[in-house]
């Protein structure tokens, strides 16, 4: 039995240690600090380090990972998203595969790493740029003589392949700026910014690159339902950095253009195929469809690593997603038991409807058949 000296000195450490506790926990997730310059996604001591999007905008959080199957899962539960931004994260996901790898030979070096491509290609089917990433690094990876040597290249290259992917962003962005004038307001849809990609960003970086080109822009982000990456992530992004940014549900894109507060869009993309068919977060295709109804530009932004010249649109797979997602939010139930949920992920944009496609190499517009091909002769 404790006598109440030894009673209130328990108290006195349950409490002390409470708050410890909550100190170390607000000192890991404080409030948001960001910028287009943070990498979404990193190499680092043999570690892969990602900002953990879902926790976003309300905390801060990094996770590090050194097995290939949390990448996988980082990939699945979205904790890394946008279509630039997972083709590196796979990439670095083969990077802590060739390290865990027990294999003494090439040949089963080589089996080793098909394997974890195998898993981490099959997380998102949908986004091209997933399968260009693995396929880039399984290409290179042949190419080494030794268990060694392919391990260097291996990681050299997904980092390369992370350092590229800002440089080709803000190409894309400048070449987008030209097409935007001083005080426009720009729609954009789902988020297609540094949070994506792994620094500043493709639909997000032809706006910042818009705004550094001397011209004043506005810009109008729909929420996105139902994960809500407009407000969580699209508008979060562009109040941080200084831009004059209203959010409007979903139902309100063809309020908002019908009574002249949007003068173009630019939105991203997870594949393009080389029809011009868009395939892009779900809701785009609406955004497009109303765009092209009101007399407005709509513009798509995406690397070359986005465009897939080999898929036809009617083979492009649609991931579906748990329908949890739609019938609540959170752990609140916002739909009753035992309905039906149709969650796709992505729809498509036909060509009709796109004035332009943004790249690092140039802006192709219709006929797109002719115009697309044309753009991986650039500089070749």
């Amino acid at each position: 039995m404790f006598n109440e000296l030894e009673f209130w000195k328990l108290c006195f450490l349950i409490d002390y240690f409470v708050k410890i506790r909550e100190l170390i926990r607000k000192s890991m997730s404080k409030p948001v600090e960001i910028d287009s310059s943070i990498r979404t996604v990193e190499w680092k001591d043999n570690k892969v380090i990602m900002i953990e999007q879902t926790k976003l905008p309300n905390e801060l959080i990094f996770v590090e990972y050194d097995d290939f199957n949390q990448v996988a899962n980082a990939i699945k539960t979205l904790i890394v998203r946008g279509a630039p931004a997972i083709g590196v994260s796979g990439a670095f996901g083969l990077g802590l595969a060739v390290l865990q790898s027990k294999a003494t030979t090439k040949d089963d070096l080589l089996s080793d790493l098909e394997d974890a491509r195998k898993i981490l290609f099959a997380t998102r089917p949908t986004a091209v740029n997933l399968g260009w990433g693995l396929d880039k690094i399984m290409s290179i990876a042949k190419t080494g003589e030794t268990v060694e040597q392919i391990r260097e290249l291996v990681i050299s290259t997904a980092k390369k392949m992370a350092d590229e992917d800002i440089e080709i962003n803000k190409s894309m962005g400048k070449n987008g700026s030209v097409l935007f004038d001083d005080n426009d307001t720009i729609m954009t849809h789902c988020n297609a910014g540094a949070l994506a990609t792994v620094a500043y960003g493709t639909a997000l970086g032809v706006i910042r690159a818009t705004r550094e080109s001397g011209k004043n822009v506005k810009v109008i982000a729909t929420e996105t339902r139902p994960i809500q990456q407009g407000s969580r992530l699209t508008a979060f992004e562009l109040k941080h950095d200084g831009f004059d940014v209203s959010l409007v549900p979903d139902t309100a894109v063809g309020y908002s253009m019908a009574n002249g507060l949007v003068n173009k869009v630019v939105v991203g993309a997870d594949r393009i195929v080389k029809t011009g068919h868009v395939f892009n977060k779900i809701g785009t295709y609406q955004v497009a469809t109303m765009a092209k109804q009101h007399g407005i530009p709509f513009y798509v932004a995406a690397p070359l690593s986005t465009i897939d010249l080999e898929t036809k649109a009617d083979d492009v797979i649609i991931e579906m997603r748990k329908g949890s997602e739609v019938t609540g939010i959170g752990d609140k139930k916002t739909a009753p038991d035992g309905i039906g949920v149709i969650n796709p992920a992505f729809d498509m944009t036909p060509p009709e409807l796109i004035t332009g496609i943004i790249t690092e190499k140039g802006v192709a517009t219709a006929p797109y058949e002719e115009s697309i091909p044309k753009l991986f002769e650039v500089n070749n």
